[in-house]
């Protein structure tokens, strides 16, 4: 069971980023040139394990590949970072894939296949995995995998995105009091709560998150508790890509968290582990697929 024992470990997807470099976004019956084209692993979880790992923290993976050529460099890319892989599961569907055109200022437009990241279902060994971990951090999955991932973590960490913001609290609820630190953008917050973030953010707490850190972009971050919230700004960077900044974020906060590091000085790391993301094309350095 020792070889077990995980300080983070990152549920959620992984895919093969397409990143287009454009002018501008294409308007209806629209052509648009693309300027550069680049191949490199992307995916909520890929992004986030990378990024932990990276700091020095025993990491592992939780998500499933295709039985494919993108799906095989995923799993090297990952393994080369000193990832845990074992639940990394490859079936026989294709890997997801993320089509990203990037405007000059770093702003995106995506569009997403989930292929086989849409058949994760939690088996056995993923329990075990998660049981055996300090922290579980969850992120672009779907409701029903978190919902039954997160009876079973020591300390859960959770990034709803979006899509599952825009169920609201009552949806949630059983998920948020499972819920240690959440991680949310100002859009998201309103999704969930229909308040502006501030009131948002404090309804969550009051609902009992002991933790809610929201993303400003160049306004920096804040994490709000029960009786603080502290606000941590960031230098206002040239974005040349912004995709992951979140899950580049979340990585570094948690990193210093794990760390035992006060509040202020995990914002800190988030923020430069976000800043250092925007500042290169994808979430990370992987190797380009050829």
């Amino acid at each position: 069971m020792k070889d077990l024992k995980l300080d983070v470990l990152g549920l959620g997807t992984c895919n093969t980023d397409f990143l287009m470099n454009v002018e501008r976004f294409s308007g209806d019956d629209d052509e648009v040139d693309i300027r550069n084209l680049s191949t490199l692993i992307g995916g909520s979880a890929a992004n986030f394990a990378v990024g932990v790992s990276r700091y020095g923290l025993k990491t592992g993976i939780m998500a499933r590949i295709g039985n494919d050529i993108f799906g095989k460099h995923i799993r090297s890319e990952l393994e080369k970072e000193g990832i845990n892989t074992k639940r990394l599961i490859s079936i026989d569907e294709k890997t997801g894939m993320a089509f990203i055109a990037i405007e000059p200022d770093g702003e995106r437009s995506i569009y997403t296949f989930m292929g086989s990241n849409s058949k994760f279902n939690l088996e056995r060994e993923d329990i075990t995995l998660i049981k055996h971990s300090e922290i579980l951090h969850i992120t672009g999955m779907y409701i029903e995998v978190v919902e039954e991932a997160s009876k079973h973590a020591k300390l859960l960490s959770f990034n709803p995105g979006n899509l599952l913001s825009s169920y609201g609290l009552e949806s949630l609820d059983k998920i948020l009091k499972r819920t240690h630190i959440l991680f949310l953008n100002k859009k998201e917050v309103t999704l969930l709560t229909g308040r502006n973030y501030e009131e948002g953010a404090k309804l969550i707490v009051d609902n009992g998150v002991p933790l809610v850190v929201v993303t400003m972009g160049k306004e920096g971050s804040k994490v709000y508790t029960e009786n603080n919230q502290i606000h941590y700004p960031t230098k206002e960077l040239n974005a040349i890509d912004t995709t992951g900044a979140g899950d580049s974020f979340a990585a570094g906060f948690i990193t210093a968290f794990f760390k035992k590091n006060e509040l202020k000085d995990c914002l800190k790391l988030g923020n430069q582990s976000a800043s250092s993301c925007i500042t290169k094309l994808g979430a990370f350095n992987s190797s380009e697929f050829k």
